[in-house]
């Protein structure tokens, strides 16, 4: 299986941790990649770190967006020029293990998967793991209505199989990708070895619970078309999670 994935990155003022994100890519023990780095007009010097990396391997693309449009376009524009039939997502911030790719890509053919993922660390901005977040080893749809057990940067899709998947331009983009993806093909397994590690930034979106509520009500009604008394059950669910991943890492 030496399949190309296609690795999705959304860059925003990201001078600061990209260079581990990337470093941890061209590290990877699997080498059939492209990585589509889309910067959504930073203000800093993001795009000059990337065009070295991208000047030194032609697996590195860099895609420039003229507006800043938020990460679900950045995200977007990448799974639109994505050429490799698996598409997976890594944050400009966040860290890949080297066998990440070739132990999920094995999986994924050891158990007929068109979609996978798994548990990651829990990292400070200073690289210190604080903890584990434990995938479920299963997961249905209705799992993914509770919560969002997919974590981005581990998540893995095979688009020859499936066809392409986009993000909705809300809060949880990545979310609704998931989502709409499990609606469609029932379950899927995840690896419980951690191959990933997520860095919590001080005042991150993932960091407030008040929006990123809000955000969650919102898919339930407008992307999900769930009925009142689906949301409310749907979302003590999601905030029962929420305490649980915020006190048992």
């Amino acid at each position: 299986m030496n399949s190309l994935v296609s690795i999705v990155m959304p860059s925003y003022k990201s001078a600061k941790f990209i260079s581990h994100s990337i470093n941890s890519v061209i590290k990877q023990t699997y080498k059939n990649w492209e990585m589509i780095i889309v910067d959504d007009m930073s203000p800093d010097n993001s795009n000059e770190i990337i065009g070295e990396y991208a000047n030194k391997d032609n697996r590195i693309k860099l895609i420039s967006l003229n507006k800043n449009s938020g990460p679900a376009v950045a995200r977007n524009t990448g799974i639109e020029n994505a050429k490799g039939r698996y598409i997976a997502f890594l944050d400009s911030d966040d860290i890949w293990l080297p066998i990440k790719l070739e132990k999920q890509l094995n999986f994924m053919r050891d158990n007929s998967l068109v979609i996978t993922y798994g548990s990651y660390y829990i990292i400070d901005e200073t690289g210190k793991r604080r903890g584990t977040r434990n995938a479920k080893p299963h997961i249905e749809y209705s799992d993914m209505l509770k919560s969002n057990h997919i974590g981005n940067l581990t998540g893995i899709y095979d688009s020859e199989k499936l066809g392409k998947y986009f993000m909705d331009n809300v809060g949880h983009e990545d979310y609704t990708l998931w989502l709409k993806i499990l609606k469609d093909v029932g379950g899927t397994k995840g690896m419980v070895e951690p191959l990933a590690e997520y860095r919590i930034l001080t005042g991150s979106v993932s960091s407030n619970k008040l929006k990123a509520a809000r955000w969650q009500w919102i898919i339930y009604r407008d992307i999900v078309n769930l009925n009142l008394y689906q949301r409310i059950y749907y979302i003590f669910w999601y905030l029962y999670y929420g305490v649980r991943k915020r006190f048992f890492l």
